[in-house]
């Protein structure tokens, strides 16, 4: 799997599981699906389901799915997998397969995926996705593990931390406008003046560089590769055998 990403969340394995396994929890707080849906199916049978992501205002690309999971594993961890594929024009991803695992480790929970796909476009995707699109794909997931994980440990709600996101990424936007506007003005004394262009790129660092606050979703917080500090990680992030009984949707 090429694209990996763990947070370590101080909550109950089941309300973790249950945010992530319930389509209308699950499409609160992942940036990469605006709608998840599950389709009827048969006993026995590994659960179905529709997904839409809104790339544009009149714009929305669907796909179909299918999942499984395994909630009674002897080590007391869960295992979820699943398939994808779109067959709209416009899907930058045509197919693909991922699997998350639920790992207790002491007081808190290690929630993991891994994931790959395969893009369309032929040499052109191919390039786009490696520069522009995986690199956006592992930000989002991240970015979407680190909100989850502020909804299960302090009860921040998907939406209310998407809110506190924009504001702040709002006044760190004000604040360069705001230095770049005085530098340009001309109110600035003359001494001062030869320092309003390096002011204005300190700003603009500082802005950049300051760290988000707490209630604040953050990719940086979350783990990017799969960690190799024991045995045990080193097969939590391994793709689970659960994943090679699926079949493409």
């Amino acid at each position: 799997m090429r694209l990996y990403v763990e947070t370590r969340i101080r909550a109950g394995i089941g309300t973790v599981w249950d945010r992530s396994q319930d389509p209308a929890l699950h499409q609160r707080w992942d940036l990469r699906f605006g709608e998840i849906g599950y389709l009827p199916r048969e006993p026995g049978e590994p659960q179905r389901f529709r997904y839409a992501t809104r790339v544009l205002p009149w714009l929305k690309i669907s796909g179909t799915g299918v999942s499984a999971g395994e909630q009674d594993r002897p080590d007391g961890t869960r295992t979820s997998a699943l398939r994808f594929a779109s067959a709209h024009p416009l899907s930058f991803i045509e197919e693909g397969r991922g699997y998350w695992r639920y790992v207790p480790d002491g007081e808190a929970l290690r929630f993991l995926t891994g994931y790959d796909y395969r893009p369309r476009w032929g040499c052109f995707g191919r390039v786009a996705d490696r520069f522009v699109l995986r690199p956006l794909m592992g930000w989002a997931t991240a970015w979407s593990f680190d909100r989850l994980r502020l909804w299960c440990e302090h009860g921040i709600t998907p939406e209310r931390s998407l809110r506190y996101a924009l504001a702040e990424v709002s006044v760190r936007c004000a604040a360069v406008t705001g230095a770049a506007a005085l530098a340009q003005s001309g109110a600035l004394p003359g001494p001062a003046a030869a320092y309003a262009a390096p002011g204005v790129l300190a700003v603009a660092a500082l802005a950049s560089l300051l760290p988000p606050s707490r209630r604040t979703p953050a990719a940086r917080r979350c783990l990017r590769r799969p960690p190799s500090r024991s045995a045990a990680g080193r097969a939590a992030a391994t793709a689970p055998a659960l994943l090679t009984k699926l079949v493409k949707p």
